[in-house]
């Protein structure tokens, strides 16, 4: 009893954490979906905020600024209604202070294009790594035209305890989980036959055996057994699905009254198997010429 309720317990926390995995992983899809959104949200107001100053060092504070669209995933694009011309180093600071205040990634890259051909008249990229900072030299205003400016963020900043984070842990723990089954099911493979031990019996299969009251018990019905029926299934009982010699056997169950008839062991696992027939999944077979083995499907 003691093992079947040590297994019972392990598969019940293995199916708890894991219901708690999953749940939390659900959790943080949501949650992770939602960042996003709140991202793409506050990325567009610091962007058009970006526009905004830069209208106004031009001093202009009239003219639209038309909507922030979404290119690509981490891509943005700022245009205005009017002309306007500006030094790009007003721009390197403007954004630099919007995102700053905005709490978005210190990583991007800017180009600024003119609309009507596909040419990059200014660009630049941050990062919090002095390395990877690419500023050109600026104090060349950039003519009176239409501008494109756009905005790629080249790295995210997220929290360690993400979606992609419970995933890989997520994984990592389901193996670890089924090693532990697989190995603790090969180091018990030779116990499972035996599937509860009691203080007073043994339960096998479909019986209860109670060695000291020499009998077996299947729901309500008693099954006498003799003394060498008890010595010889105890023999088989802790050792299952092992192959136990005839030797032992008699050295066991006869060496001690020395007395040993040659087909006495044979009759008596006859014996058994019919005691035990009831149960279909309880077999004892014969290996030829060396002993008997006790397994339980």
């Amino acid at each position: 009893m003691l093992f079947a309720i040590i297994m019972n317990k392990k598969k019940l926390y293995i199916y708890i954490v894991l219901l708690l995995l999953l749940a939390i992983a659900a959790v943080l899809f949501f949650n992770s979906k939602q960042e996003k959104e709140t991202f793409n949200q506050r990325v567009k107001i610091a962007i058009r905020e970006v526009g905004n100053q830069l209208l106004l060092s031009n001093n202009d504070s009239t003219s639209l600024i038309l909507p922030v669209i979404k290119l690509k995933e981490n891509i943005y694009q700022l245009s205005f209604e009017n002309e306007l011309s500006f030094e790009p180093s007003v721009l390197v600071k403007i954004i630099d202070s919007t995102f700053t205040k905005t709490k978005l990634s210190k990583h991007y890259r800017v180009e600024v294009k003119q609309c009507l051909e596909p040419l990059v008249g200014y660009s630049y990229e941050m990062s919090v790594f002095e390395e990877n900072t690419l500023v050109p030299c600026s104090g060349r205003y950039l003519p009176n035209d239409c501008y494109i400016i756009e905005v790629k963020f080249t790295k995210r900043e997220h929290a360690f305890f993400n979606i992609q984070t419970l995933l890989y842990a997520f994984g990592f723990i389901c193996l670890l989980l089924v090693l532990d089954v697989f190995i603790l099911n090969k180091k018990k493979q030779t116990q499972r036959m035996v599937v509860e031990v009691d203080a007073d019996y043994t339960t096998v299969g479909r019986f209860r055996f109670y060695p000291e009251q020499n009998k077996l018990v299947k729901e309500a019905e008693e099954i006498n057994l003799s003394k060498k029926e008890c010595e010889l299934l105890e023999i088989l009982v802790a050792n299952p699905n092992q192959i136990i010699k005839r030797d032992e056997f008699n050295k066991k169950v006869w060496e001690d009254n020395g007395v040993f008839v040659g087909r006495s062991l044979d009759t008596y696992i006859s014996k058994l198997r019919k005691k035990l027939q009831d149960d279909d999944r309880i077999k004892i077979t014969n290996v030829h010429g060396v002993g008997y083995k006790f397994e339980i499907m």
